[in-house]
């Protein structure tokens, strides 16, 4: 006879609505849910590694309160939202892991505080703020014309915010499992503030559109000197004072209020949003979003041009997307984030990180895939 373990119902199904699954999802998948007899711990660790909770947690009396674990600043219908998908929660606590070890690879090599850390505060005139991100980072205009499209800028953009700082990590789904998707609807990325190791999160799986507006979003938290849980999309919809501001921020970060006051022409068609999303290397969606929050485009038509456009831009995407997941060695990096990933496979080689242990912070598991790593990381 298997031994079984006895499970509390409740916890079965805290772990049930903890993974978003469907009311009829379990059963049909753990046809002893339905039974009146205990499952073996065997088929416990097999339902534990599906719903992504730990197994200790379904051997407590009651469900454990998971607290969210950076400030939240998500909304829907004016409503926080506290609950968060195990994907999302993995993503955070992976990023925190991350963190922690730069944060003390930073110490040992006598980094120097993070200047961009804590330069602002939330209320401050965004105008000013986005002069200062745009110097700090290099991403003046002059230096814009250079790209050869926004979708190079942003890629550019990365590296100028590591450049500074600031490590960086546009990932669309939890670590490298291509089994669990993040999901755009839930969050659009995700701000870690530290004086050595800030860390932007980027929602890989948004719209590329989308993300450029998302980074810089971000990186404002992080020049308030605030960790920060945002929503998706450039046009996300929240009260919240230090939303508003971050998004006042990038919006003036990405294309200067007076510059579009000049540079618009007067209708907001397809060609003249080509046209200004060229000038400024961002995505079309950004510049709409702009000319909304400028005052030259009213709510109603600038919510029905923006269904228009949006449906537009994923179309384009969808046409763009045919190779798939594209190169392991090409991605993981930007998964990661470079500066760290970089960071990681130097102080391995020099004797600082022992291998096990690099080889989970990069999500690899054998000599030969570190190596190529290294390779398409430029590390010798």
């Amino acid at each position: 006879m298997p031994v079984r373990v006895p499970v509390k119902p409740g916890l079965l199904q805290w772990a049930i609505d903890r993974a978003g699954w469907a009311v009829d999802d379990a059963p049909a998948r753990f046809p002893w849910i339905n039974k009146e007899i205990d499952p073996t711990f065997k088929q416990l660790e097999t339902f534990a590694h599906a719903a992504h909770v730990p197994v200790g947690f379904l051997l407590l009396a009651e469900p454990p309160i998971e607290d969210v674990p950076i400030p939240d600043f998500r909304t829907r219908r004016n409503e926080r939202r506290d609950q968060l998908s195990p994907d999302l929660r993995d993503t955070i606590y992976a990023c925190q892991r991350r963190q922690a070890w730069f944060r003390e690879f930073a110490a040992e090599r006598g980094f120097e505080r993070v200047s961009l850390v804590g330069s602002a505060r939330i209320g401050d005139a965004p105008a000013l703020v986005a002069a200062h991100i745009r110097t700090a980072i290099g991403f003046d205009m002059e230096r814009r014309s250079g790209f050869k499209s926004w979708e190079a800028a942003f890629r550019q953009l990365i590296d100028l915010i590591e450049s500074a700082g600031v490590l960086v990590s546009v990932n669309g789904i939890v670590g490298a499992d291509t089994h669990r998707a993040l999901d755009p609807r839930e969050f659009g990325g995700f701000a870690l503030v530290d004086d050595y190791a800030p860390l932007i999160f980027v929602n890989g799986a948004d719209t590329k559109a989308a993300q450029i507006f998302t980074i810089i979003h971000e990186l404002a938290h992080i020049v308030a000197g605030e960790s920060a849980l945002s929503d998706a999309g450039v046009a996300r919809e929240n009260d919240d004072d230090h939303e508003v501001w971050c998004n006042q921020v990038a919006a003036e970060v990405l294309i200067p209020r007076a510059a579009i006051l000049v540079d618009y022409r007067g209708t907001p068609d397809s060609i003249e949003l080509d046209r200004l999303a060229a000038l400024y290397r961002v995505s079309t969606l950004v510049v709409l979003h702009r000319l909304f929050e400028v005052g030259v485009i009213q709510w109603e038509p600038y919510r029905a041009r923006y269904e228009e456009e949006l449906a537009r831009v994923r179309a384009l995407a969808q046409r763009k997307a045919g190779d798939g997941g594209g190169n392991y060695y090409y991605t993981q990096p930007l998964r990661l984030g470079r500066r760290f990933a970089r960071a990681v496979v130097t102080d391995t080689r020099r004797g600082g990180t022992a291998y096990g242990e690099a080889y989970r912070l990069l999500g690899t598991a054998k000599p030969a895939t570190f190596d190529r790593l290294a390779a398409e990381l430029g590390v010798a």
